[in-house]
């Protein structure tokens, strides 16, 4: 049986290295193409004939820096090129901004999403890499924990409660920003509309029944935007937000 072709795309030299040649030891991989970054993955995979993606998550690009293309962000660019293309994610990644990524990528077979540490060994993702060529797909359990973890607290999100503009207001007050400075930056004519959507923000987050004055409402919209989560206070002051469960547990403990 002739060796599955493999684009390798890792943004450590030294790890992918010794990737590849852990791959061609087991005589059943042969690297045909290598990159280090989304950009070049994604160049690569219009370049060469191959069978298979072995993809990094976290892919850093130093030309970019925060722009820096996720490795499910070239698979989905790359599939845009090559329809339902097999790629492997092999990642060591716990950000809840890459599985929510995945999740939103609408990928539905041809993959696989597992874990570094449980795929130590090359000859382990020799099997992933097959299953993934012939449509097969499988998200590794600890890696599927965390996607239904994220999405449901994406579906508690209270930035979810807010327009876009109310949003915005939202972050500008987490940021320290006073009424009059959030009116020039977003060039509003009426500075009182930024206090009028602050009192939409309280009412969807719950505040206008428990803040006791604004000062103490701009406060908690703060703590609930930073941290993404509803959160009430009890008569003593202690926020609460809500465990994996359902129950309400002090925030810090």
């Amino acid at each position: 049986m002739a060796p599955i072709k493999v684009l390798l795309v890792d943004d450590h030299g030294p790890l992918r290295n010794a990737l590849r040649e852990g791959l061609e030891a087991t005589g059943s991989v042969q690297v045909v193409m290598e990159a280090a970054t989304g950009r070049e993955a994604l160049a690569r995979a219009l370049e060469v004939d191959m069978d298979v993606i072995l993809m990094d998550v976290q892919l850093q690009d130093p030309q970019v820096g925060r722009k820096a293309m996720s490795g499910v962000a070239a698979a989905i660019a790359i599939r845009r090129e090559r329809p339902r293309m097999p790629v492997v994610f092999y990642s060591i990644q716990d950000d809840d901004e890459y599985y929510r990524e995945f999740r939103a990528s609408g990928i539905l077979t041809h993959y696989a999403y597992v874990r570094k540490s449980n795929y130590l060994l090359p000859s382990m993702l020799v099997p992933l890499l097959k299953d993934a060529v012939n449509g097969r797909s499988l998200v590794d359990p600890e890696i599927e924990d965390r996607v239904q973890e994220v999405r449901d607290l994406d579906e508690q999100s209270p930035r979810a409660l807010l327009e876009p503009n109310e949003l915005r207001v939202a972050e500008l007050m987490a940021q320290g920003m006073t009424n009059e400075q959030i009116a020039s930056r977003l060039n509003l004519h009426d500075k009182r509309a930024v206090s009028r959507t602050n009192g939409r923000i309280y009412a969807a987050w719950g505040l206008s029944e428990n803040a006791v004055d604004d000062k103490v409402a701009r406060a908690r919209a703060t703590l609930i935007y930073l941290h993404n989560r509803l959160i009430m206070w009890d008569e003593g002051g202690t926020p609460l937000a809500q465990d994996r469960r359902g129950e309400w547990v002090p925030l810090f403990t």
